[in-house]
């Protein structure tokens, strides 16, 4: 029973410890959104129904087959700084959210950005240097994550 209760604990520490290194909301990594339709240029709003885990965290999806392209290479697919505000993780290497539909795609990978009000930080990375911010950033989520 011990053993049980001690695996079950491992299990829950590990979950918990994962989704710290993701911006999950409403229940998925990027408040739900599809992380494959945004390598088509589209912000999509995924479905509960058409989900998979991964590392420990859920994602949602607006198809079966973007569902299928993201288990055949989820790594390629998944948002750099777990889906955190890019921006922030490069200025201060704060875990910050993302309105899910201000994104960029570079050099493959996939960004996400704080949008609200006056305030875009897309805007403000590509103004401010987007190549020097994302080194920054890579050397900070590191810092915060180990990897």
């Amino acid at each position: 029973m011990r053993k049980i209760v001690f695996l079950l604990f491992i299990g829950l520490s590990f979950s918990s410890f994962a989704q710290k290194n993701y911006f999950v909301k409403k229940g998925a990594v990027a408040k739900g959104y599809d992380m494959v339709s945004y390598f088509n240029n589209e912000a999509k709003q995924g479905n509960k129904k058409i989900s998979t885990q991964y590392d420990g965290v859920k994602f949602y999806f607006s198809s079966k087959e973007n569902l299928k392209k993201f288990q055949e290479n989820p790594k390629k697919y998944i948002p750099q700084y777990g889906g955190y505000c890019a921006y922030a993780m490069g200025v201060k290497g704060s875990k910050v959210s993302i309105n899910p539909e201000t994104f960029e795609i570079r050099d493959g990978k996939l960004y996400l950005f704080y949008n609200k009000g006056r305030t875009n930080t897309l805007l403000l990375w590509n103004k401010e240097g987007a190549e020097e911010l994302k080194k920054a950033a890579d050397k900070n989520w590191k810092k915060i994550t180990g990897k």
